[in-house]
């Protein structure tokens, strides 16, 4: 399985020389000393970018003394994409909040650069943040329509405030291990988002083409367990960023995909801060 996002099958670290990426790697011959193998991107019978390879060893896709991803290069690369997050969010806030129209697109832009990222080899660092400048428009555009009446006010910022539990929650479950990322975990959650996304995809058809709020998967009863689910949904793609992160460390990815891991936190967290923002909603309603 290649995606850990709840949006689009997301990229993975990079491919090894036999076109495996992802999740997709399978394991070799001394991989057992992996407890990841199957799962981990860089599990090829070991560390392929350890420098005392021994010979015959597959030649790695970059070069031994390639600088590798360090948790600092994680949080620098998350904290300039989230950063340009906000950024855009305040001016969709102040000038787009009456133009829910420029909102809409910013939207649609976004999700097209997501994709395009997803589905490019190497991560583009200008591309990241542009996708990050459209959705940071959108969220802060969107965000202020919504706190501009009355019944809802505050909504967003409980939001923002809700995204940031989910997160710390997450992150301490996977380092307690109460949440392991396994290939099953993978695999279930994988299909559980696929179903979220087509139910969601259909109710906006029907709302589109017959009115009113489609299959009620956003509105009354329904609409609050679809918002719990969704949230839930994306704090299991938190863990499997997290995991990510920490295969990219342990097993010497290069610098570079440290964008990958923010471009992959990002879009995780701007799903979470949605789906409490609409479940706000419909519980103030």
């Amino acid at each position: 399985m290649r995606s850990s996002n709840p949006v689009f099958s997301r990229r993975g670290f990079s491919r090894d020389n036999n076109g495996y990426a992802g999740f997709d790697a399978p394991p070799q011959a001394g991989a057992a000393a992996n407890p990841y193998a199957g799962t981990n991107p860089y599990a090829q019978g070991g560390n392929p970018y350890a420098q005392d390879a021994a010979p015959g060893t597959q030649t790695p896709q970059y070069a031994p003394q390639t600088r590798r991803m360090t948790m600092d290069d994680v949080l620098l690369r998350t904290g300039m994409t989230l950063g340009t997050v906000i950024a855009g969010a305040a001016v969709g806030w102040i000038f787009l909040t009456k133009s829910l129209g420029f909102a809409v697109g910013a939207g649609l832009i976004a999700m097209v650069l997501a994709f395009v990222q997803s589905f490019k080899r190497k991560p583009s660092p200008a591309l990241i943040l542009t996708y990050a400048a459209f959705e940071g428009l959108f969220l802060g555009a969107l965000s202020g329509a919504i706190n501009d009446i009355p019944k809802f006010s505050g909504a967003p910022m409980q939001a923002v405030m809700g995204t940031m539990a989910v997160f710390v929650a997450m992150l301490v479950a996977y380092k307690t291990r109460i949440v392991r990322v396994t290939a099953r975990f993978t695999r279930y959650l994988m299909i559980a988002l696929l179903g979220f996304v087509l139910l969601s995809f259909v109710n906006v058809l029907f709302m589109a083409f017959g009115g009113g709020d489609g299959l009620g998967f956003r509105s009354g009863g329904l609409g609050i367990l679809f918002g719990v689910v969704g949230v839930v949904l994306g704090a299991l793609c938190l863990a499997m960023d997290f995991k990510q992160v920490e295969d990219g460390i342990a097993y010497g990815a290069p610098r570079e995909e440290s964008w990958l891991a923010a471009f992959g936190l990002t879009v995780t967290l701007a799903w979470i801060y949605m789906e409490l923002l609409r479940l706000i909603s419909i519980l103030r309603d």
